[in-house]
C-alpha cells in the first residue's frame, strides 16, 4: 500500500516515513498516547472508509451497508461485554464528541455543570471557556487540595449550593483512583445527573485494576486510543440502561431509554455518517483487550508508572499527590526552577516526547506551565519494564538539570535511539 502513496503523494509519503521513524526511535511519555496494534493498524486502512452508513445498524439511511453492520455489531457487542454495560454507542468521533452528545443527552443549553478544574487535572471539555462546555453551559469547577488529591468536601459544598443539573467526573491530569459512588451520593442529594469521563483509565477500567463508573454514573464517556490502546476515537457506554426519568418522550408517546436519548444525540444530533474503518479498528482493539495479557499490560503500565514516579522522586522531583494508582503522573518543577514549556522543549530535543502541564495552584499561565505530565502506557507498549523505568527517570533528570546545554541533550538522544533499538515498534 505505502508504494502508492509513494508514487503519488510523495510529500505525504515522506511525512508518514519520517513519522514512523519519529516514533521508533524516541521515548513516547505523553500519557494519551499509545501504539496501536498492526491489526487496527490494518483496520484502520481498508474499504470501509468508502462506505457512508448514517443511522445505526439494521437503520441506516443508506443502502449497502451490510457489512459494516458486522463491523459495527461486533465492536459494540465487545464493547458492553468489556465494559460490563448494557448499552455501547462506538460512532463518537472523539472523546469530545462523545461528551458534548452525553450532556446534552441529560442537560440543556445553559444548564449548571459541575466539573474539573483544567489546572488541577481535567479536561478541556469539562468546563473550559474557550470550550464547548464552557460557552454553552454555567460552569463550576472543583479542585484538588494541597494533598494533591480531589477534595470532595470542595465537590460537596459547591454542589449543594450550586444545584447543577449535571456533575462531570474524570481528568487528564489526574493520577488517582476517583471515588465514584461518593460522587453518585453528592449528585443525587444536589438533584444533578452524573458523567464519568474515563478517556485516560479505560484500559485499567476494563482489566478491572481500578474502579469501574459504570454502576454509578448515568453516562459514561471514554475514548478508545490512551490506556485502551485502540484507534483514535470516542463512546459512550451505559452500565443499566432503562427509561428515563427526565420526561423525554418517543414519537409514540413512551419514556425513551437513555440509550433512544445517547443514540439520537449523537447521530443525528452531533455527528453525520460514522467513520466506519475506524469502528472496525475499534471493534479489533476491543477484542484484544477481551484478551487475557491486555490484563497483564495493564498491570504493567501501573507498575511502570509507580516505578518511574519513585525513581523521579528519588532524585528531588515533585509529583503531585505523592505518587500514582494509574498510568501517569503530574511533576511539579518548581523546586527545580524550572518551567513545563522549557523542559518540555530540552526533553523534545533528546528524544523524550512529553507534554507540558498545568500544576495545582500553578503560578505560570496554560503556555508556560510549572509542571510536565508523563506517562506509560507507549512505553509499555513496546514491552519496556522496571529497569527501563529507572533509566528513563536518569535520562529526564539529566536533561532537566541542563536545559541549556545541549550537548548532553544530544548524548541523551543517543542513549535514547538505543534504548528504543532494543524495544522495536512493529517489528514483524
Amino acid at each position: 500500500m505505502t508504494s502508492h502513496l509513494q508514487h503519488v503523494d510523495p510529500e505525504i509519503f515522506n511525512a508518514v516515513q519520517e513519522e514512523t521513524e519519529r516514533q521508533n526511535a524516541r521515548l513516547e511519555l505523553i500519557a494519551s498516547e499509545n501504539f496501536v496494534s498492526l491489526a487496527v493498524l490494518q483496520a484502520m486502512g481498508q474499504v470501509m472508509t468508502n462506505k457512508y452508513a448514517e443511522g445505526y445498524p439494521g437503520r441506516r439511511y443508506y443502502g449497502g451497508c451490510e457489512f459494516v453492520d458486522v463491523a459495527e455489531n461486533l465492536a459494540r457487542e465487545r464493547a458492553k461485554r468489556l465494559f460490563k454495560a448494557d448499552h455501547a454507542n462506538v460512532q463518537p468521533h472523539s472523546g469530545s464528541q462523545a461528551n458534548i452528545a452525553a450532556y446534552f443527552s441529560l442537560i440543556q443549553y445553559g444548564d449548571k455543570v459541575l466539573g474539573m478544574n483544567l489546572s488541577h487535572g481535567g479536561h478541556l471539555t469539562h468546563g473550559s471557556p474557550v470550550n464547548f462546555s464552557g460557552r454553552f453551559f454555567q460552569m463550576f469547577h472543583y479542585g484538588v487540595g494541597r494533598d494533591g488529591y480531589i477534595d470532595m468536601n470542595q465537590v460537596e459544598d459547591i454542589a449543594l449550593r450550586e444545584k447543577p443539573r449535571l456533575i462531570i467526573t474524570g481528568a487528564s491530569a489526574y493520577a488517582r483512583k476517583i471515588d465514584y459512588a461518593a460522587f453518585r451520593d453528592i449528585a443525587d442529594r444536589a438533584g444533578a445527573k452524573l458523567i464519568a469521563d474515563i478517556a485516560h483509565p479505560a484500559g485499567l477500567i476494563a482489566a478491572e485494576l481500578i474502579p469501574s463508573p459504570l454502576p454509578h454514573c448515568h453516562l459514561v464517556t471514554t475514548t478508545t486510543h490512551k490506556t485502551l490502546r485502540g484507534p483514535r476515537g470516542g463512546m459512550i457506554l451505559i452500565g443499566k440502561d432503562q427509561e428515563n426519568d427526565m420526561g423525554v418522550l418517543n414519537p409514540k408517546g413512551k419514556l425513551k431509554t437513555y440509550s433512544e436519548i445517547v443514540d439520537s444525540n449523537v447521530f443525528p444530533g452531533f455527528q453525520g455518517g460514522p467513520l466506519m474503518h475506524v469502528i472496525a479498528a475499534k471493534a479489533v482493539a476491543f477484542q484484544e483487550a477481551l484478551q487475557p495479557e491486555f490484563i497483564d499490560y495493564q498491570k504493567q503500565i501501573i507498575v511502570n508508572a509507580q516505578t518511574l514516579a519513585k525513581a523521579l522522586m528519588k532524585r528531588g522531583y515533585d509529583i503531585v499527590s505523592g505518587g500514582t494508582d494509574t498510568h501517569l503522573m503530574l511533576v511539579d518543577l518548581r523546586n527545580h526552577g524550572i518551567t513545563g514549556k522549557v523542559a518540555e522543549a530540552a526533553l523534545e530535543r533528546a528524544g523524550l516526547t512529553v507534554n507540558k502541564n498545568m500544576v495545582p495552584f500553578d503560578d505560570q499561565s496554560p503556555f508556560i506551565t510549572s509542571g510536565i505530565r508523563l506517562g506509560t502506557p507507549a512505553l509499555t507498549t513496546r514491552g519496556m519494564k522496571g529497569s527501563e523505568m529507572e533509566m528513563i527517570a536518569g535520562f529526564i533528570d539529566q536533561v532537566l538539570l541542563n536545559s541549556a546545554d545541549e550537548s548532553i541533550q544530544m548524548q541523551v538522544r543517543r542513549d535514547v535511539a538505543d534504548l528504543c533499538s532494543l524495544f522495536p515498534l512493529y517489528n514483524h
